[in-house]
C-alpha cells in the first residue's frame, strides 16, 4: 500500500470530524431546507461510500457495521438500491451521532487493514475517488452547517477556519487571444470524469477581471435598484426573485437603513472589501448585465486560470452544465456521480474557501442549479 494514500484516507476522515467538532450534538440532525442535509448524514454518508464501493467490493470477509445503514445513508445511487428521500434526512433522530462516529472508526479501521494486505489497482483507484467524494461533503458540510446556523434567531458564532480575505483591486485585466485551446484535465493527478474528454474549442479575443466582485460593488448595485429592474434578468431569473422576494444575498438582513450579514462569526455589517458570497446564477448574470458586461464562459476561465487569483468563492460561468466530447459514464453505481446531472444545471469554476487543499486544480467543474445560493458561490466579470 502507498503510504500517502493511507495518509491522506485518515488525514481526510479527520478533517471531517474536524469540520463538526465545535458543533452542539442539536446541531447534527437538523435539516432546514431540503438542499441541506443534516452533518450526521454527511459523516455517515461519506462512511457508507467506502462501505458500500471499497469494503464490501474487495474483502469478502468484511461484515456491514448495520444492515440499514444502506438504506439510511446511500444518496443517489440508484445502482446501491433503495434509500431514504433527501427531503427526509433530518427525520432521522437514529442512528445518534455517536453510533455514526462510531460507524466511522469501524470502517475507517477496516479500510486501513484492507489496503495493508491488497495493493489491488482497482481497489486504489476507488479509495482515491472515495477521498475526493469526502473532501466535496467537507465542503458541503461548510455550507449546510452555515445555513443551519445563519437561520438560528441568535445567529451563533461556529468556531471554524472559513473567512474571506479583501479583494486586491487590480486594473490588469486578463487577456485571452483569438484561437483554438485545449480544454480539460490531461496528465497525471486525479480528476473527476467529467473533466475528461479533452478537446479543441474556438474563443474569440476576451478580456477577464483579475477581481471577484465585492460586497461593495454589489451595494451598489442594490441601490441602484437591480433587483428592481426586470430587462437585466432572465424571464426565470426574475420570476425566482419575484417569488421568494429576494431583494439581496443570502445571508444579507438590512436594518434601521444599514446592511447586516451572517458568517460565521455572527451578525455584522457587510465588509464592503469582501467578495460577494450566496449569490444565485440568475443574481450573477443580472450584475454583469447591469455593469454591461458578462459572465465567462467556463472554457474562458479555464485558459485564464493560471493568471487568475482564485480560491475564495466558486465563480459562476456562462455555461451550462455539458459532456465534453467523447464523455463515457463508468459502469454501474459510481457511473452516476456526474454524467445523470447535465442537464438543467449550470458550471461554476475555482474553488471557495471551504474547498480542502489540493482539491481544486484549472480543470476541475463543479455546477449547481442556476438558483442555488447557500453555496459559496460569487462572480468576476468578462468582456
Amino acid at each position: 500500500m502507498e503510504h500517502s494514500l493511507k495518509t491522506r484516507f485518515l488525514s481526510t476522515r479527520k478533517a471531517s470530524e474536524d469540520i463538526c467538532s465545535s458543533l452542539a450534538i442539536e446541531d447534527y440532525s437538523v435539516q432546514p431546507i431540503a438542499d441541506v442535509s443534516p452533518p450526521k448524514w454527511h459523516l455517515a454518508h461519506s462512511t457508507w461510500f467506502f462501505e458500500q464501493f471499497v469494503l464490501t467490493v474487495f474483502d469478502k470477509t468484511y461484515s456491514v457495521f448495520s444492515e440499514d445503514f444502506a438504506f439510511l445513508f446511500n444518496s443517489y445511487y440508484n445502482n446501491a438500491g433503495e434509500r431514504v428521500l433527501r427531503p427526509n434526512r433530518g427525520l432521522m433522530t437514529r442512528p445518534t451521532v455517536e453510533e455514526v462516529l462510531s460507524y466511522r472508526a469501524y470502517v475507517s479501521k477496516s479500510v486501513v487493514s484492507l489496503l495493508e494486505i491488497n495493493n489491488n489497482p482497482e481497489l486504489l483507484k476507488i479509495v482515491e475517488v472515495g477521498i475526493n467524494h469526502e473532501q466535496q461533503h467537507q465542503e458541503l458540510l461548510a455550507y449546510d452547517i452555515k445555513y443551519i446556523l445563519g437561520n438560528q434567531p441568535s445567529f451563533p458564532e461556529y468556531k471554524g477556519n472559513f473567512h474571506l480575505k479583501p479583494e486586491t483591486p487590480s486594473t490588469d485585466w486578463v487577456q485571452i487571444k483569438e484561437g483554438v485551446y485545449t480544454i480539460g484535465h490531461i496528465g497525471e493527478g486525479y480528476s473527476f470524469d467529467n473533466e475528461h474528454g479533452a478537446h479543441k474549442v474556438y474563443l474569440q479575443n476576451t478580456e477577464i477581471s483579475p477581481n471577484l466582485v465585492t460586497n461593495g460593488e454589489w451595494l451598489e448595485f442594490i441601490e441602484a435598484g437591480g433587483y428592481d429592474d426586470f430587462n437585466l434578468w432572465h424571464a426565470e431569473g426574475w420570476d425566482f426573485i419575484q417569488k421568494n422576494e429576494i431583494k439581496a444575498p443570502l445571508y444579507w438582513f438590512q436594518k434601521n437603513g444599514d446592511w447586516l450579514y451572517y458568517d460565521f462569526s455572527g451578525l455584522k455589517p457587510v465588509d464592503p472589501t469582501l467578495p460577494v458570497m450566496h449569490i444565485s446564477y440568475y443574481e450573477a448574470f443580472a450584475f454583469a448585465e447591469w455593469k454591461g458586461m458578462r459572465l465567462p464562459t467556463e472554457f474562458e476561465w479555464e485558459i485564464a486560470a493560471p493568471q487568475l487569483n482564485y480560491g475564495q468563492t466558486w465563480e459562476w460561468t456562462g455555461s451550462a452544465y455539458l459532456p465534453y466530447p467523447s464523455f463515457t459514464k463508468e459502469p454501474g453505481a459510481l457511473g452516476e456521480y456526474n454524467g445523470k446531472f447535465m442537464v438543467n444545471l449550470h458550471v461554476l469554476r475555482g474553488a471557495s474557501i471551504a474547498t480542502p487543499q489540493g482539491h481544486s486544480r484549472d480543470t476541475y467543474r463543479n455546477f449547481f442549479h442556476p438558483s442555488s445560493r447557500w453555496l459559496f458561490a460569487g462572480l468576476r466579470l468578462a468582456r
